[in-house]
């Protein structure tokens, strides 16, 4: 078994597809075309532990985006999570973005990575549930899928939420200058500390419409968006695209994902707006609080899994 450090990176290949992952989080810290020696990058990432930013490809288990105050109560019993969201009194992104994960499988084109959160450690962080986790990566004809399985092992019931944090880039020195689609027909309110107010707010008729592609310009994107729509097959897709560098991406979300988050990262130090985050959440922000958000509650010996794929394409 390999040593699992900040640094410690696979890399995977698949035609002209490269992809680099780190079992440190079980993290996506690149994703790329090459064509002629030329690298093109389609995820907006990083190389060593030290030099990531803004959570460039985190996994968010078992809580994706805040827990307002870091409170909740889950059948009948309150529990208090560590606040250690910088923007206010909240838990933010669960607890395996800087945990050493083990490889079960490494491919050239397939990483399979995994980890147990145990209830012994971390009740007293105010999450007294055991889960396994795995995390797999794969590259394809289709382009980059990334797939989620939880497994109960506990002794109850526990509540879970899964969501990952890539940006995308097509390309441009500033996300102003792209356009996307977002298939939703609603957004959670969010107060000043960025918690929900409990509250979602219909797009229709205002700016935060963009079913249909809309330029981002100047839009500061910290949006959790929900009433996903979905095709035929049940999947949601959001496109990020450029139409003068022809480039197109596609970010498709099964029916496990029923929340997205969009943002356009004006808070990240040296780099601010350089690619937009569209993160894929099995649950709203603050679902703890709020499971009719799509909170999973995950019984004894019950798998959750799900997957999203990210697909490159030319416009023309």
């Amino acid at each position: 078994m390999i040593p699992v450090t900040p640094d410690t990176e696979l890399s995977l290949r698949f035609q002209n597809q490269r992809a680099v992952v780190s079992p440190w989080g079980a993290s996506l810290r690149r994703y790329l075309l090459i064509d002629d020696g030329r690298e093109t990058d389609i995820v907006w990432g990083y190389s060593g532990g030290s030099r990531k930013r803004g959570g460039q490809g985190d996994v968010l288990i078992p809580f994706p985006g805040r827990v307002a105050n870091g409170r909740y109560a889950f059948d009948g019993r309150p529990f208090q999570l560590e606040c250690n969201d910088k923007e206010g009194p909240n838990a933010i992104h669960g607890f395996v973005r800087s945990l050493p994960w083990s490889v079960r499988e490494a491919l050239v084109n397939k990483v399979t990575c995994e980890v147990r959160l145990d209830a012994e450690t971390y009740a007293s962080r105010g999450y007294p549930f055991s889960l396994d986790l795995a995390v797999t990566y794969e590259l394809d004809a289709q382009g980059l899928s990334c797939a989620f399985i939880v497994t109960n092992v506990g002794d109850r019931a526990a509540p879970v939420g899964v969501g990952f944090h890539p940006y995308f880039t097509v390309g441009t020195s500033l996300i102003d200058e792209a356009e996307a689609q977002i298939p939703a027909a609603g957004y959670l309110e969010f107060n000043e500390q960025l918690a929900p107010t409990g509250r979602i707010l219909h797009v229709e008729g205002t700016c935060w419409d963009y079913r249909r592609f809309c330029k981002i310009g100047r839009q500061h994107f910290n949006h959790c968006y929900v009433n996903l729509e979905r095709d035929s097959a049940r999947m949601a897709t959001a496109t990020l695209r450029h139409g003068p560098s022809n480039r197109a991406i596609d970010i498709v979300m099964d029916s496990s994902f029923s929340a997205v988050v969009v943002y356009t990262g004006d808070a990240i130090a040296g780099a601010p707006r350089a690619a937009l985050a569209i993160e894929p959440m099995t649950c709203g922000t603050d679902a703890f609080n709020h499971p009719e958000w799509g909170l999973k509650r995950l019984e004894l010996g019950e798998i959750f899994s799900g997957r999203y794929r990210v697909r490159h394409r030319l416009m023309s």
